[in-house]
């Protein structure tokens, strides 16, 4: 529990013959393939290209590489490279990157995804408690414990974590997608008297149709799409009602090119979105740029493998982060960790 828990990421850097570099990550997921993806397939196909012109890159690459819209190495790979041109843009134009998506706030709500599945009861305790006396308001930690067939020990853990912290403190849970449906209606009910703030990805491949069921019978809202790979798949979430809080993430859906058109749908549906699945350091951008962004998650093991590879980033304080006013990202990268840590 003391150990720190990082991520492996793909890094991408994009060089402009004025002497601007833009930065861009995507997560483990497909690394390898993702990263020949990139330096094979996409960037040749940019060489000599405005960088500037994000809306029509994107739909070049959508069309000459993923015409089908398949996920995956593709979406990973097009979110890393669409982050760092709008890294460059903001850079040129001298404005930080949440303000060109919109520049709603520059102060939005964090929250700490803390509690992971391989924490005993007391860890999870301990741990919330840590992040609490740090003046932390709003907690996520991970359920389906025992290969996701115990909803008893997962209430258990809930309620342990919730009498450690008080009614005061903001608690979600996490499935990952590894429930399935009667386990997770068993799981909700249970925790129902917690006061959960949200229910996240429940179930087997974020089944439109089993998230509406699931969101009927629970008074627990229901958050899903971190994973998700571009806006159709958010759309299926949407029209079938499946979704309390939506939840994009601009390492995986396509980049800010993709993820502020998620934002817009949403918004269409009344519908707030909030970073899951970690790297708060982008996410953050989306979140503070649109009306409905209403929450940054800081995942532990995410949020310290952003602290290792840039110098000084944006950090949580009493359960907001405040964005920088630098151009671009405002992130500088750790040249010696990206050396040290560069695997072949």
């Amino acid at each position: 529990m003391h150990q720190p828990i990082i991520r492996e990421i793909v890094f991408v850097r994009v060089e402009t013959d004025g002497g601007v570099t833009g930065y861009g990550l995507t997560g483990p997921i497909q690394r390898f393939a993702a990263r020949e993806l990139i330096n094979r397939e996409i960037a040749p196909l940019l060489v000599g290209k405005d960088p500037l012109l994000t809306e029509r890159h994107w739909y070049d690459l959508f069309y000459r590489l993923n015409p089908r819209a398949q996920t995956g190495a593709w979406s990973s790979a097009v979110s890393a490279v669409d982050i760092a041109l709008w890294d460059i843009k903001g850079k040129h134009l001298g404005q930080p990157v949440w303000k060109l998506l919109g520049g709603y706030s520059a102060t939005v709500p964090a929250y700490i995804t803390f509690g992971l599945l391989e924490y005993s009861r007391d860890q999870l305790v301990e741990a919330a408690k840590h992040f609490t006396a740090q003046g932390h308001d709003k907690l996520k930690m991970v359920v389906a414990i025992n290969g996701a067939q115990d909803p008893a020990e997962d209430a258990a853990r809930v309620r342990a974590v919730r009498e450690a912290v008080g009614d005061q403190v903001e608690l979600m849970i996490d499935a990952n997608y590894l429930f399935s449906f009667p386990v997770a209606l068993d799981l909700a009910k249970r925790i129902e008297p917690y006061g959960i703030k949200w229910f996240e990805e429940p179930l087997y491949g974020n089944d439109a149709r089993l998230l509406a069921n699931l969101r009927r019978q629970t008074k627990i809202p229901i958050s899903a799409g971190q994973n998700e790979g571009h806006k159709w798949r958010h759309r299926e979430l949407l029209v079938h009602e499946a979704v309390d809080i939506l939840q994009p993430n601009v390492v995986y859906v396509g980049g800010y090119t993709e993820g502020v058109k998620v934002a817009a749908m949403a918004q269409a549906y009344n519908i707030p979105i909030a970073n899951g699945g970690g790297w708060p350091h982008h996410n953050m951008h989306l979140i503070a740029g649109v009306a409905n962004g209403w929450r940054v998650e800081f995942h532990v093991p995410m949020w310290v493998t952003g602290e290792m590879i840039f110098r000084d980033p944006p950090k949580p304080s009493r359960g907001t982060v405040t964005l920088t006013e630098q151009p671009g990202l405002g992130l500088t990268p750790n040249e010696e960790t990206l050396k040290e840590t560069q695997e072949p």
